[in-house]
Protein backbone atom coordinates (compact mmCIF):
# COMPACT_ATOMS: atom_id res chain seq x y z
CA UNK A 1 0.00 0.00 0.00
CA UNK A 2 0.84 3.29 -0.98
CA UNK A 3 2.58 5.80 1.83
CA UNK A 4 0.08 8.50 0.60
CA UNK A 5 -3.19 8.00 -0.57
CA UNK A 6 -5.21 10.16 -2.72
CA UNK A 7 -8.62 10.90 -2.55
CA UNK A 8 -10.79 13.04 -4.88
CA UNK A 9 -13.79 14.79 -3.38
CA UNK A 10 -16.35 15.01 -5.93
CA UNK A 11 -18.37 18.12 -4.53
CA UNK A 12 -21.99 17.71 -5.17
CA UNK A 13 -22.92 20.96 -3.36
CA UNK A 14 -21.82 22.59 -0.86
CA UNK A 15 -23.46 24.24 2.45
CA UNK A 16 -25.30 27.11 2.74
CA UNK A 17 -23.39 30.13 3.86
CA UNK A 18 -25.62 30.40 7.49
CA UNK A 19 -24.70 26.81 7.88
CA UNK A 20 -21.14 26.89 7.42
CA UNK A 21 -20.10 28.33 11.28
CA UNK A 22 -21.74 24.58 12.50
CA UNK A 23 -19.13 22.14 10.19
CA UNK A 24 -17.48 23.90 7.24
CA UNK A 25 -18.74 23.04 4.00
CA UNK A 26 -18.10 19.35 2.83
CA UNK A 27 -14.03 19.86 2.26
CA UNK A 28 -14.32 20.70 6.04
CA UNK A 29 -16.58 17.59 6.67
CA UNK A 30 -15.22 14.83 5.13
CA UNK A 31 -11.47 15.02 6.14
CA UNK A 32 -12.19 15.94 9.77
CA UNK A 33 -14.35 12.59 9.57
CA UNK A 34 -11.50 10.98 7.97
CA UNK A 35 -8.28 11.76 8.34
CA UNK A 36 -8.15 10.55 12.30
CA UNK A 37 -8.66 7.14 10.73
CA UNK A 38 -6.55 7.28 8.01
CA UNK A 39 -3.95 10.06 8.32
CA UNK A 40 -2.34 8.77 5.02
CA UNK A 41 -5.34 10.24 3.43
CA UNK A 42 -4.76 13.29 0.91
CA UNK A 43 -7.46 15.71 -0.60
CA UNK A 44 -8.32 16.81 -3.67
CA UNK A 45 -11.17 19.25 -4.39
CA UNK A 46 -13.31 18.45 -7.10
CA UNK A 47 -15.55 21.27 -7.24
CA UNK A 48 -17.88 19.22 -9.75
CA UNK A 49 -21.42 20.84 -9.10
CA UNK A 50 -19.61 23.82 -10.88
CA UNK A 51 -18.19 22.36 -13.30
CA UNK A 52 -14.47 21.37 -11.82
CA UNK A 53 -14.11 17.34 -13.00
CA UNK A 54 -10.55 15.36 -13.01
CA UNK A 55 -9.14 15.45 -16.53
CA UNK A 56 -8.16 11.66 -15.92
CA UNK A 57 -10.00 8.76 -13.83
CA UNK A 58 -5.98 8.17 -12.64
CA UNK A 59 -5.96 11.67 -10.76
CA UNK A 60 -6.81 10.02 -7.27
CA UNK A 61 -6.49 6.57 -5.76
CA UNK A 62 -9.96 6.83 -5.01
CA UNK A 63 -13.03 8.76 -5.11
CA UNK A 64 -15.64 10.15 -2.30
CA UNK A 65 -18.93 11.85 -3.75
CA UNK A 66 -21.15 14.15 -1.60
CA UNK A 67 -24.39 14.80 -1.13
CA UNK A 68 -26.64 17.54 -3.05
CA UNK A 69 -29.95 19.68 -2.99
CA UNK A 70 -30.02 18.42 -6.60
CA UNK A 71 -31.40 14.73 -7.23
CA UNK A 72 -29.51 12.66 -9.71
CA UNK A 73 -32.43 12.98 -12.08
CA UNK A 74 -31.80 16.37 -12.64
CA UNK A 75 -31.60 17.43 -16.17
CA UNK A 76 -28.38 19.18 -15.06
CA UNK A 77 -25.22 19.42 -17.73
CA UNK A 78 -22.87 18.62 -14.74
CA UNK A 79 -25.27 15.53 -13.12
CA UNK A 80 -24.85 14.16 -16.71
CA UNK A 81 -20.89 14.65 -17.21
CA UNK A 82 -20.58 13.21 -13.34
CA UNK A 83 -22.76 9.71 -14.31
CA UNK A 84 -20.13 9.41 -17.42
CA UNK A 85 -17.26 10.02 -15.20
CA UNK A 86 -18.44 7.51 -12.34
CA UNK A 87 -19.42 5.14 -15.43
CA UNK A 88 -15.84 5.31 -16.35
CA UNK A 89 -14.11 5.10 -13.49
CA UNK A 90 -16.24 1.64 -13.12
CA UNK A 91 -14.84 0.81 -16.69
CA UNK A 92 -11.34 1.37 -15.38
CA UNK A 93 -11.92 -0.81 -11.94
CA UNK A 94 -11.01 2.74 -9.86
CA UNK A 95 -12.55 2.71 -6.37
CA UNK A 96 -15.72 5.03 -5.48
CA UNK A 97 -17.56 5.71 -2.63
CA UNK A 98 -20.84 7.45 -2.89
CA UNK A 99 -22.69 9.08 0.19
CA UNK A 100 -26.54 10.45 -0.36
CA UNK A 101 -27.25 11.89 -3.66
CA UNK A 102 -23.12 10.12 -4.55
CA UNK A 103 -25.03 6.79 -3.31
CA UNK A 104 -27.58 7.51 -5.50
CA UNK A 105 -25.99 8.68 -9.04
CA UNK A 106 -23.83 5.32 -8.63
CA UNK A 107 -26.86 3.60 -8.77
CA UNK A 108 -28.31 6.06 -12.11
CA UNK A 109 -25.05 6.06 -13.52
CA UNK A 110 -24.64 2.08 -13.92
CA UNK A 111 -28.06 1.29 -14.88
CA UNK A 112 -30.21 1.77 -11.44
CA UNK A 113 -33.08 3.49 -11.05
CA UNK A 114 -33.47 6.40 -8.47
CA UNK A 115 -36.97 8.10 -7.15
CA UNK A 116 -39.04 10.31 -4.59
CA UNK A 117 -39.49 7.18 -2.16
CA UNK A 118 -42.94 6.83 -1.45
CA UNK A 119 -42.28 7.01 3.00
CA UNK A 120 -41.16 10.73 1.96
CA UNK A 121 -38.01 12.53 4.01
CA UNK A 122 -35.61 10.23 6.12
CA UNK A 123 -34.85 11.99 8.56
CA UNK A 124 -32.72 12.24 11.96
CA UNK A 125 -30.78 8.72 13.07
CA UNK A 126 -31.91 6.15 11.39
CA UNK A 127 -30.50 1.85 12.24
CA UNK A 128 -28.89 0.28 9.36
CA UNK A 129 -28.81 -3.49 9.83
CA UNK A 130 -25.93 -4.91 7.46
CA UNK A 131 -27.57 -7.47 5.73
CA UNK A 132 -23.85 -9.28 4.31
CA UNK A 133 -23.00 -10.93 0.80
CA UNK A 134 -25.00 -13.31 -0.71
CA UNK A 135 -22.24 -15.54 -1.20
CA UNK A 136 -22.53 -19.51 -2.74
CA UNK A 137 -20.36 -22.25 -2.08
CA UNK A 138 -20.60 -24.96 -4.53
CA UNK A 139 -23.56 -23.69 -5.82
CA UNK A 140 -25.84 -23.49 -2.71
CA UNK A 141 -26.26 -19.89 -1.06
CA UNK A 142 -24.54 -18.88 1.85
CA UNK A 143 -26.30 -16.48 4.35
CA UNK A 144 -24.38 -13.91 6.57
CA UNK A 145 -21.34 -14.05 4.90
CA UNK A 146 -19.87 -10.61 5.78
CA UNK A 147 -17.39 -8.30 4.05
CA UNK A 148 -13.76 -8.53 5.20
CA UNK A 149 -13.17 -4.61 5.43
CA UNK A 150 -16.45 -4.25 7.75
CA UNK A 151 -13.95 -4.17 10.98
CA UNK A 152 -14.79 -4.57 13.95
CA UNK A 153 -18.08 -6.06 12.66
CA UNK A 154 -21.71 -4.87 13.90
CA UNK A 155 -24.48 -5.62 12.51
CA UNK A 156 -26.62 -2.47 13.66
CA UNK A 157 -25.59 0.83 13.10
CA UNK A 158 -26.72 3.83 13.82
CA UNK A 159 -26.86 7.32 11.03
CA UNK A 160 -27.87 10.36 10.03
CA UNK A 161 -29.95 10.51 7.07
CA UNK A 162 -31.76 13.32 5.05
CA UNK A 163 -32.83 12.40 1.84
CA UNK A 164 -36.62 11.78 -0.11
CA UNK A 165 -34.89 10.15 -3.40
CA UNK A 166 -33.83 6.57 -2.87
CA UNK A 167 -32.20 3.74 -4.87
CA UNK A 168 -35.15 1.69 -6.29
CA UNK A 169 -33.73 -0.44 -9.01
CA UNK A 170 -30.15 -1.81 -8.38
CA UNK A 171 -27.56 -1.94 -11.13
CA UNK A 172 -26.32 -4.74 -12.61
CA UNK A 173 -23.40 -6.37 -10.65
CA UNK A 174 -24.54 -4.73 -7.65
CA UNK A 175 -25.43 -6.26 -4.26
CA UNK A 176 -27.42 -5.14 -1.37
CA UNK A 177 -25.34 -4.65 1.63
CA UNK A 178 -27.18 -2.96 4.66
CA UNK A 179 -31.15 -1.85 4.64
CA UNK A 180 -32.85 0.36 7.23
CA UNK A 181 -36.82 0.08 7.97
CA UNK A 182 -37.67 3.14 5.42
CA UNK A 183 -35.12 2.50 3.15
CA UNK A 184 -34.30 -1.38 1.68
CA UNK A 185 -31.03 0.07 -0.29
CA UNK A 186 -29.45 1.53 2.37
CA UNK A 187 -25.97 -0.02 1.35
CA UNK A 188 -24.55 -1.25 -1.91
CA UNK A 189 -21.92 -2.51 -3.50
CA UNK A 190 -21.13 -2.86 -7.37
CA UNK A 191 -18.14 -5.04 -8.70
CA UNK A 192 -15.63 -5.12 -5.80
CA UNK A 193 -14.54 -1.71 -6.09
CA UNK A 194 -17.72 0.92 -5.79
CA UNK A 195 -19.61 1.56 -2.36
CA UNK A 196 -22.92 3.64 -1.99
CA UNK A 197 -23.85 4.70 1.36
CA UNK A 198 -27.55 6.28 1.53
CA UNK A 199 -26.40 7.93 5.22
CA UNK A 200 -24.29 10.67 6.13
CA UNK A 201 -21.98 9.37 8.40
CA UNK A 202 -20.05 13.14 8.11
CA UNK A 203 -22.75 15.10 9.55
CA UNK A 204 -22.37 16.42 12.91
CA UNK A 205 -25.51 16.34 14.95
CA UNK A 206 -26.05 19.98 15.21
CA UNK A 207 -26.02 20.35 11.46
CA UNK A 208 -28.44 17.70 10.89
CA UNK A 209 -30.63 19.62 13.47
CA UNK A 210 -29.99 22.91 11.61
CA UNK A 211 -31.53 21.45 8.07
CA UNK A 212 -34.29 19.82 9.74
CA UNK A 213 -35.13 23.22 11.31
CA UNK A 214 -34.36 25.08 8.17
CA UNK A 215 -37.10 21.91 5.59
CA UNK A 216 -39.70 21.78 7.92
CA UNK A 217 -42.42 22.99 5.50
CA UNK A 218 -41.05 20.57 3.06
CA UNK A 219 -39.95 17.54 5.38
CA UNK A 220 -43.82 17.92 7.71
CA UNK A 221 -43.98 18.59 11.50
CA UNK A 222 -44.29 15.44 12.14
CA UNK A 223 -41.58 13.65 10.76
CA UNK A 224 -39.48 16.69 11.83
CA UNK A 225 -40.11 16.54 15.37
CA UNK A 226 -39.33 12.48 15.46
CA UNK A 227 -36.15 13.14 13.29
CA UNK A 228 -35.18 15.78 16.28
CA UNK A 229 -36.00 13.84 18.76
CA UNK A 230 -34.13 10.97 17.52
CA UNK A 231 -30.68 12.89 17.40
CA UNK A 232 -29.98 11.79 20.89
CA UNK A 233 -29.23 8.43 19.97
CA UNK A 234 -25.76 7.51 19.90
CA UNK A 235 -24.28 7.59 16.31
CA UNK A 236 -22.08 4.82 14.75
CA UNK A 237 -20.31 7.35 12.29
CA UNK A 238 -16.98 6.36 12.98
CA UNK A 239 -17.41 3.18 13.08
CA UNK A 240 -18.91 3.29 9.37
CA UNK A 241 -16.02 5.73 8.26
CA UNK A 242 -13.63 2.90 9.19
CA UNK A 243 -15.50 0.61 7.37
CA UNK A 244 -14.93 2.92 4.27
CA UNK A 245 -11.32 3.52 4.82
CA UNK A 246 -10.99 -0.69 5.18
CA UNK A 247 -12.50 -0.95 1.89
CA UNK A 248 -10.97 1.67 0.06
CA UNK A 249 -7.34 0.40 1.86
CA UNK A 250 -8.47 -3.28 0.96
CA UNK A 251 -9.02 -2.48 -2.99
CA UNK A 252 -5.56 -0.45 -3.70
Amino acid sequence: MKNTIKIGLLECDHVRDEFRHIAGDYRNMFPTLFLPLAPEWEFTFYDVSNGHFPASVDECDAYLSTGSKFSVYDDEPWIHTLKAFVADLYAHQKIYVGVCFGHQLLAEALGGKVQKSSVGWCVGVHRFTVSGLQLTVSGLPLEGSYPQWMQPFQQNVNLLMMCQDQVQVLPPDAQILATADDCPVAMFQVGQRMLGVQAHPEFTVPYEEALMRSRVERIGETKTQQGLESLSQSLDSVLVARWIVEFVASRL
